[in-house]
């Protein structure tokens, strides 16, 4: 079994679930005592959010990447980022370690194609719904991608941070969020990416006929797997 290294803490809630859904993924495939080998670097969210914040996108990418590097040193075989919006400096933290990074985006899409899924809505934090890191890497395996409108996107970004980020549930938000989905699906959204980790924590399938696509999950099962089979593409 090949050990994951995880670079999490952004939020730690959603870190706890990568954690769970990994051990899980492993119990179920190996059977008897087994559990996952992993390694876990936790980093302090608030120097995030302001590097996020004021668009010091270098330094928080050097934060991360000597976070991978420690993690490399340590053991770890490839390397997880545990959150959507931060794989915007995927090839920084990629320039700082030797060992695969699997990408959040790149095992999404595998997912969806597995569902054939044409057009797909994203939501997320207003980075990674706004800027191209994520949606190009979707759009170029031939997807074609949706995001809310405007002051959709605000509301979806201030519930991320300023609630589930701070482990907050709101019904109201909830409902929000289900009267966003509900519209791209009007427009034409066949399935809707969690693209938060966080989002996960406030909407689940049972919530909505349309299909969900967890990114937390998806990226937990598929580190779990990649680390039973020992291959991992980046």
């Amino acid at each position: 079994m090949k050990t994951i290294g995880l670079i999490g803490g952004m939020s730690w809630e959603s870190t706890v679930t990568y954690y769970q859904i990994i051990n899980e993924t492993v119990k179920k495939e190996l059977g008897g005592l087994h559990s996952s080998r992993c390694i876990l670097y936790s980093v302090d969210f608030d120097e995030i959010e302001k590097c996020q914040s004021c668009g010091d996108w270098d330094k928080s990418g050097d934060i991360l990447g000597q976070a991978a590097r420690s993690l490399e040193k340590a053991g770890a075989d490839f390397i997880v980022i545990c959150t959507n919006t931060m794989h915007k400096v995927a090839p920084r933290i990629q320039s700082y370690i030797s060992i695969p990074l699997l990408h959040i985006a790149d095992v999404t899409t595998e997912c969806l194609k597995d569902r054939g899924i044409k057009t797909v809505a994203l939501l997320g934090t207003r980075y990674t719904m706004e800027q191209d890191f994520y949606k190009e890497r979707l759009v170029q395996s031939g997807l074609q991608v949706l995001i809310p409108e405007e002051p959709q996107r605000e509301m979806i970004n201030r519930v991320i941070f300023d609630e589930l980020c701070l482990g907050t549930i709101s019904p109201e938000s909830r409902a929000g969020f289900l009267a966003i989905i509900r519209g791209l699906g009007q427009k034409g959204a066949e399935g809707v990416i969690l693209g938060c980790t966080e989002i996960g924590l406030l909407i689940r399938q049972e919530d909505t006929d349309i299909p969900l696509f967890d990114t937390t999950v998806i990226h937990a099962r598929k580190a779990a797997m990649a680390s039973i089979s020992g291959h991992v593409t980046e």
